[in-house]
Formats: C-alpha cells, sequence, structure tokens
C-alpha cells in the first residue's frame, strides 16, 4: 500500500470518529450547546481542554521555534504551561461558581454594564478571529502535503469537518471530539519521539534523552547531547544551543504568555463545563498533567531534530565535507516539493554548505573554502514535527499518524475559537442586547448561524489571510493579556471596581495593545506594509510587539483603578456578589439553578 492511500485510510478513519462523536453528543439546548450541560467529569474535561489548548501552534510550531533558537525559546513552555497554573488558581473556580456560559456574560453581569459585554464580546472576537486563522491555515498545510491535494482544498475539507461536530454538537460535541483528538495527537507526537531518541541516544524517554550522552555509531558518540549539539553549532557561527539573550526580556515574554493562556476566553469556557466548583480546579490540574505528556517531549524534539539537520548536511562533522546535492537523503526531497525546503548551490561545487555567513570568523573560513554562502536557502520551521518520522525512516502508519495529529491539533482549537465566537454572539449580543425574550429555540438556532458564519469567516481569512496573519499568536496573546485577563482579576478579587473602571481599562488596554502590534507589525488593511522599520533601535524602551501583553495589561489595570476611584462605587448588591464568589466552596448558590 502506498504511503497517500494509507494517509487517506487513517485521516478518513478519524474524521470518522469525529462524526460519529458529534451524531452521539448532538447538544439538544443551549446549556448542552454552550457548556455541555455542565456534566463533563473533570478528568475529560482536563483531556479536552488540552486538545483545546494544544493546537497546530504547539502541535507543529513550538518543536520548531525550539530547534531553530534553543534555550531562548523555553519561554514558550514556560508561559504557556505557567499561564494554567494561574487560572487554576486564580479563575477557574471562581469564575464557575458564577455560574454562566461565557467570558463577557461574566463581565456583563459582574460589572452590571451592556458597555461592558459589548466591548468584552469585541475583545473575544478580535483575538478568536485572529487565532483560529492559523489554525486553519494549519490544517490546509498537513492536508496538502500528506493527502497530496491543494492547500486550499485541504482547508475546505478541515472546515466542513468542523462544520459538522462543532454546529451539530456544540459544547457537548467538541468536549468528547476533543478526548479523540487529544488521544490521536499525543500518540502521533510521541511515537516518532521515542524512535528518534532511541536511535540517537539509546534512551527510549526522549525527555531524558535530552540530558543523555549520544549512542554508539552516532555522530558524537559518547558525549552528551547537549554538548554535542552546541559543538556542531557553535563550529558553524551558529549562538549555542543552550544559552539565551536578555534575560528581561525572556521574562517579559514569558509573563505575556501567561497571563495570555489564562485570559484566552476558548480555554476559560471549558471551566463552564464540570458539575462543581471543585472540579474546575481540578480539571485544570489534569489539564496540566496531559499537557505536560507533549511539553516534556517538546525540547527533546526540537534538540533532536535540529542535530538531525545538521549531520544531514555535513554528515562526517564539521572538519569534513558538506553533503552533496545528490547525496541529500529521501526525506529532504520529499519536503522540497512542498516548497517549505529549498537548497542553491550557490558556488556551484555540488555541495551544499550549511552556515551562519554572519558568525564569527565565519567570512574568512567561507573566502578559504570557496563559499558563497548559506545554500540551505528555505526551511520552514513548522515542517520538523511533520517530517520527523521521515527523517528517522520510520514505518508509513507512523507517518499517517502523525498526518492525523497535525490536522487533529490544528481541528480541535479551532473548534473551542468557533464556539467562543458563536457563543459570544448568540448569548451575550443577540440574548443580553439585541433581544432579550427570544426563546431557548431560537438562541439555539442563533447559535448554530453564528458558527457556521464564523466558519465561513475563519475559511475566507485562512484562505485570504490578512498582512499580519504570521502574528495571529503574538496578536492573540497579547490583547487576551491586556484585555481580559485584567478584567476578569479585578471582578474577581476587587468590590471596588465598577463598571467605568472595567470599560475604561478593557478599552486602554485593547487600544494601546492593538496600536503597538499594528505600529511594528503592519497595518492588517494594507497587507505586507510596516509602520516602522521593525527592529529593536525602533521599539519603546526595546520591547518587540510579541512581548507588549503585559504593558497593556498595566495600563488596563491602572486606568480601571483611577476611573473607578473617581466615579461611583459599585451596587450593594453586586459587592456582596464578588464576595460569594471569592468563597469558591462546593457548589454555591448559583450552581443550584
Amino acid at each position: 500500500m502506498d504511503q497517500t492511500t494509507l494517509n487517506f485510510i487513517v485521516v478518513g478513519a478519524s474524521f470518522a470518529l469525529y462524526f460519529g462523536i458529534a451524531i452521539w453528543a448532538r447538544a439538544g439546548s443551549t446549556s448542552e450547546f454552550y457548556a455541555a450541560g455542565r456534566g463533563v467529569n473533570p478528568v475529560v474535561n482536563g483531556m479536552a481542554t488540552a486538545a483545546d489548548w494544544m493546537s497546530a501552534a504547539s502541535f507543529i510550531s513550538m518543536a520548531g521555534l525550539i530547534a531553530f533558537v534553543g534555550y531562548q525559546n523555553s519561554t514558550f513552555l514556560m508561559g504557556w504551561t505557567g499561564g494554567y497554573v494561574l487560572m487554576a488558581m486564580l479563575l477557574a473556580p471562581y469564575l464557575r461558581k458564577f455560574g454562566k456560559y461565557t467570558v463577557p456574560e461574566f463581565v456583563g453581569d459582574r460589572f452590571y454594564s451592556n458597555s461592558a459585554r459589548v466591548v468584552a464580546v469585541i475583545s473575544l472576537i478580535i483575538m478568536s478571529v485572529t487565532y483560529v486563522i492559523g489554525q486553519m491555515t494549519g490544517a490546509g498545510v498537513a492536508f496538502s502535503r500528506f493527502l497530496e491535494v491543494d492547500s486550499t482544498v485541504g482547508l475546505l475539507i478541515a472546515s466542513g469537518v468542523v462544520f459538522v461536530y462543532a454546529v451539530l454538537g456544540g459544547m457537548k460535541g467538541i468536549t468528547y471530539t476533543q478526548v479523540a483528538q487529544y488521544c490521536v495527537l499525543i500518540v502521533a507526537y510521541t511515537i516518532p519521539a521515542i524512535f528518534i531518541s532511541l536511535q540517537l541516544t539509546g534512551n527510549p524517554i526522549p525527555g531524558l534523552g535530552l540530558f543523555s550522552n549520544m549512542a554508539e555509531g552516532t555522530a558524537g558518540a559518547g558525549t552528551p547531547l547537549l554538548v554535542t549539539l552546541d559543538g556542531l553549532l557553535t563550529d558553524l557561527g551558529f549562538n549555542e544551543y543552550t544559552t539565551g539573550n536578555s534575560p528581561w526580556l525572556m521574562a517579559l515574554f514569558t509573563l505575556s504568555l501567561m497571563i495570555g493562556t489564562a485570559g484566552l476566553p476558548h480555554v476559560i469556557i471549558r471551566f463552564f463545563t464540570v458539575p462543581r466548583v471543585a472540579d474546575a480546579r481540578w480539571s485544570a490540574g489534569w489539564a496540566l498533567v496531559f499537557i505536560a505528556l507533549l511539553y516534556l517531549t517538546a525540547p527533546a524534539v526540537g534538540a533532536m531534530a535540529r542535530l538531525n539537520i545538521m549531520t544531514t548536511m555535513w554528515p562526517n562533522g564539521v572538519e569534513g565535507e558538506p553533503v552533496a546535492e545528490a547525496d541529500l537523503p529521501d526525506w529532504f526531497r520529499t519536503w522540497s516539493a512542498t516548497g517549505l525546503l529549498a537548497v542553491d548551490d550557490k558556488n556551484g561545487d555540488g555541495l551544499i554548505q550549511y552556515y551562519r555567513e554572519t558568525g564569527p570568523g565565519m567570512a574568512d573560513l567561507a573566502a578559504e573554502r570557496g563559499w558563497e554562502g548559506n545554500e540551505l536557502v528555505t526551511f520552514n520551521q513548522d515542517i520538523l514535527v511533520l517530517a520527523n518520522p521521515e527523517i528517522a525512516q520510520l514505518p508509513g502508519w507512523v507517518i499517517a499518524l502523525i498526518a492525523a495529529g497535525g490536522i487533529a491539533a490544528a481541528l480541535s482549537t479551532a473548534a473551542g475559537l468557533l464556539l467562543a465566537i458563536s457563543s459570544s454572539i448568540s448569548h451575550d449580543l443577540i440574548k443580553s442586547v439585541i433581544n432579550p425574550n427570544i426563546s431557548e429555540r431560537g438562541e439555539l438556532l442563533a447559535a448554530r448561524i453564528s458558527m457556521a458564519g464564523a466558519i465561513v469567516l475563519a475559511t475566507y481569512l485562512g484562505l485570504n489571510p490578512p498582512g499580519f496573519a504570521a502574528q495571529t499568536v503574538a496578536l492573540a496573546f497579547g490583547l487576551a493579556a491586556a484585555s481580559l485577563f485584567p478584567t476578569l482579576m479585578m471582578g474577581i478579587f476587587s468590590k471596588r471596581m465598577n463598571s467605568a473602571g472595567a470599560t475604561a481599562g478593557m478599552l486602554a488596554g485593547l487600544i494601546s495593545t492593538c496600536l503597538y502590534l499594528f505600529t511594528y507589525l503592519g497595518w492588517f488593511f494594507i497587507p505586507g506594509t510596516n509602520m516602522l522599520e521593525n527592529t529593536a533601535a525602533n521599539y519603546i524602551l526595546g520591547i518587540p510587539p510579541t512581548h507588549f501583553g503585559p504593558i497593556g495589561a498595566l495600563l488596563n489595570f491602572g486606568v480601571a483603578y483611577f476611573v473607578s476611584r473617581a466615579t461611583a462605587e459599585p451596587p450593594q448588591h453586586i459587592q456582596d456578589l464578588v464576595e460569594s464568589v471569592r468563597i469558591p466552596r462546593g457548589a454555591g448558590g448559583a450552581l443550584n439553578k
């Protein structure tokens, strides 16, 4: 059986499973559509939350980021996992006790203001739409490589699959589908990692293999893997893999990812699905366990993939000759056909030199050896995880499993984001603001129509990404950190925070972050443009746009504080409500409705 047919069978079987779950778990009420009837077991919810969180960025991109930068990009691991600790300790149980369906509903009711509710809806839609673009596009790329169809066709197939189980099942269908998707993606991620770890170090546990010695018969046998990798990189002018740059910027970016994670609405609404307040905290704990299974493996995948790339280009080490173009391995040629990987023999010597042209002493070495520049001219970092089975020459079924895992990662997060958009429109705008008297049947229909509309929009943007599409993750996390996270924190822990302060704070965080991101990353309505040269010299205090979230959060907190102190206190019944929410013992009155 050829590889493409095997890929179709495995991916098709996973789709059949998702459709079956959607039919079995079809939502019949708004409670089931928004919160799965609040009957999800915390272990199941933890697994679904992990799948909801581990998007195409975690499954596909994170290992590539770590592989090509090293320790510096460990901030992704620390920030994203740290965000779940914040969520478990500071948000999940309190929001669950409040007993609502959506984040904007909490904001609107806690701050007794439709204006605050609408601002929260706007923030949610902006961050969710920008986040979902990357998921849909990632699914299209995975389809195009493994099923050998055009990326546009792949994106349309992905949209159709999400449409079936998200519109039909709502949160109930999405929850159990995400459990299945988690099982697919974690198996797909770890099996190749285990084989590669065995090949390079003899240790079957990738996280331990990362700190083990190289196995006999490999380059640098008997030397620690990271020492071998550092040596190869520095000899070719690259930075050491195990060193970072500015501790200040690393800390700021980690904080941005942490509070951005804690403020992402599609993750928060998962904690509204459990029966009791205590279950919300347990869900977050289980989510961390399930996420850790992938995140503890990702650094090893990144380091081992980078080592494999180095030894592919320099099979005899940097003291020997680089690889001949005719001798490039089969996986290299396969991925070159996608346009995501390319070489160019600039000096016509039949060899492919891979080195950092600006590294210390590399100009002299290049002149001495007659090199004309780095000849690995294209290497898309996102291919590393997808190409891992082929690099390790694993069986075809493992390659098919990776295809299913990559697609599952993209679809699981896309579904959660689309549900967050749908519920904010149907429940927080139509039900709460536009037509409070709408029937439950009408609201459920509006929710499904909103979901379908969100899928169409996400598909269109995936096919025609705006100029800032490559920065969707930075934008989503920055906006979540600057707008919703501070508002939720103040809503839970400050009885004095009123509607005027919360609304002004959200607007300050939202607008300042948008302005900073769009200034340095280009305005979305002029694709490909930059308002200022994207260099550290032009950044305010040297802060890159991806690190701005905490600054926006500080502005949110500051503006909210001063405005609330200059205006009237919240009504007494709101202050009493905040006091009761801050003691999340048992189910609470809000849960007995």
